[in-house]
């Protein structure tokens, strides 16, 4: 019997309509940034047992299937979401991902994607030419220059966090791969480095115990002369350092730390400089922000989310090195399938990241950069870091909120305290938020204390939503304080 043909164009037709729908409604701030129904609920209304099981959905039966996975997403392109850490993405990134769905291309070795892979190559020397790492005339410059740097894409910052240490270790124990991760082997990071840090470590054999942590500030960021006595306590020990860490920006306040500071640390003493900038690096695109990132081109090694500040679905994260040699460096793996000598116009870029079946995540980024150009990318980034500076000044002016810092980034950081600094009722405070769905905000703890948080990631956050949002808070918080005795 005859295959027929799918219908791909009614399906795309559909989703092309409800999707336009979906985004004007929600830019335009109609309806609820969230609304969660218990999952047993959406999985009845959904019928996902029934089409599991039987198969044969229709058009018109996806269409109304649409209808409810819209309704029940997290409205991301709605003005009050101001949550996570999670781009409002391009909807030209979309597109890409329908592309990479229909193509397929595990592009990890040339002949199984060339577009995608030289894609990807492009935009990683764009990458690297943001922190002064290329040396070559343009960005599709794929020649092998001295002293130029190197890097690839992956499905995410905690992988490429993983991939990065991975390259530091292979730098001062080479015989790792073999042997397993030396037990004298430590690194140095803020004590608020992101938690994917401390499982990288573990992943490699190291051990969480093998992470020191260095002392922050009031505010988190990493004190620049508590650098030295954990180096020499660990030299003390015996140990030897692997690495040094630093945050571009610190997941939970958005501030920077001292790179340059830290670079001429790491470089005095010779070790490994890694800068996890998967949400602030951003700020390399943009002339007036990009002064936060000084000091990120003394590192060895810096990750870099586009599927944060450089509005990429997720996910879509770059490892980047100053020096090429550490991509070849970092793994030492055989498969003869794949690994051999080949007569080829273009590069294997599977040698040099953890996946195998790798997808084209180059694309994503490419589209955004084709549609905006650099300047459109620089001015957004300059953007949500300004209004975020514009937030905290409203915040401040209110006699019942309180901002621990000034952001650098687009996070932000508050309390409402009208009824004194206890975190439960913070906590309380943004469940409920959350819970009515008109705003979407995250909450954090700095230093112990914890507060309620924003980032500005949606260029249609305006005062305007600042403004109810205080005013939603201000209601909720009385609404509490009759229920919960502070």
């Amino acid at each position: 019997m005859k295959n027929k043909p799918f219908d791909l164009s009614s399906f795309l037709k559909i989703s092309a309509d409800k999707l336009q729908t979906y985004l004007n409604e929600s830019e335009q701030g109609k309806g609820k940034v969230l609304q969660q129904k218990p999952a047993s609920e959406l999985a009845q209304t959904m019928q996902l047992h029934h089409w599991i099981k039987n198969g044969g959905l229709s058009p018109m039966e996806f269409s109304e299937l649409m209808d409810v996975y819209l309704e029940n997403t997290q409205h991301m392109h709605h003005p009050a979401y101001i949550g996570h850490q999670v781009a409002v993405p391009h909807p030209i990134a979309g597109v890409a991902g329908l592309i990479n769905g229909i193509t397929n291309n595990p592009m990890g070795i040339y002949e199984m994607g060339p577009s995608a892979a030289t894609m990807e190559r492009a935009v990683i020397n764009w990458m690297l030419d943001k922190i002064g790492w290329f040396k070559g005339t343009h960005w599709a410059d794929f020649s092998r220059i001295e002293g130029n740097g190197g890097g690839v894409l992956t499905n995410g910052g905690s992988v490429a966090n993983l991939t990065a240490l991975s390259a530091a270790r292979a730098a001062i124990a080479p015989e790792a791969w073999e042997e397993g991760s030396p037990n004298d082997l430590v690194i140095l990071a803020p004590e608020v480095a992101h938690y994917s840090i401390a499982r990288a470590i573990s992943i490699m054999g190291m051990g969480k115990k093998s992470l020191i942590p260095v002392a922050v500030d009031a505010n988190e960021r990493l004190r620049p002369e508590a650098l030295l006595p954990a180096y020499e306590r660990a030299k003390s020990e015996g140990k030897r350092v692997m690495a040094v860490v630093a945050n571009a920006c610190a997941t939970s306040t958005g501030l920077y730390d001292p790179l340059d500071e830290v670079g001429h640390f790491c470089e005095t003493h010779s070790l490994w400089y890694h800068v996890d900038g998967a949400h602030g690096a951003s700020a390399a695109v943009s002339p007036e922000e990009a002064h936060f990132m000084k000091g990120a081109k003394r590192a060895n090694s810096l990750i870099w989310d586009a599927h944060k500040m450089l509005q990429s679905d997720a996910l879509c994260a770059a490892v980047l090195y100053k020096n090429y040699q550490s991509l070849g460096q970092t793994f030492q793996q055989k498969g003869t399938y794949l690994f051999h000598e080949k007569d080829q116009p273009g590069f294997d870029l599977l040698p040099y990241t953890l996946e195998c079946t790798k997808s084209g995540l180059g694309m994503k980024l490419f589209l955004i950069l084709a549609t905006e150009g650099e300047k459109g990318m620089g001015d957004f980034v300059h953007q949500q870091y300004q209004i975020t500076k514009q937030f905290h000044t409203i915040f401040s002016a209110h006699p019942d909120f309180y901002c621990p810092y000034i952001p650098e980034s687009n996070i932000l950081c508050f309390e409402y305290t009208k009824y004194g600094r206890d975190n439960t009722f913070q906590l309380h405070l943004r469940n409920e938020l959350v819970k009515r769905g008109n705003f979407y905000i995250s909450c954090s703890e700095v230093q112990g204390v914890r507060f309620l948080r924003l980032t500005v990631i949606n260029k249609l956050t305006t005062a305007k939503e600042v403004g109810g949002l205080i005013a939603e808070i201000e209601q909720v918080a009385t609404e509490l304080k009759k229920k919960i005795v502070v």
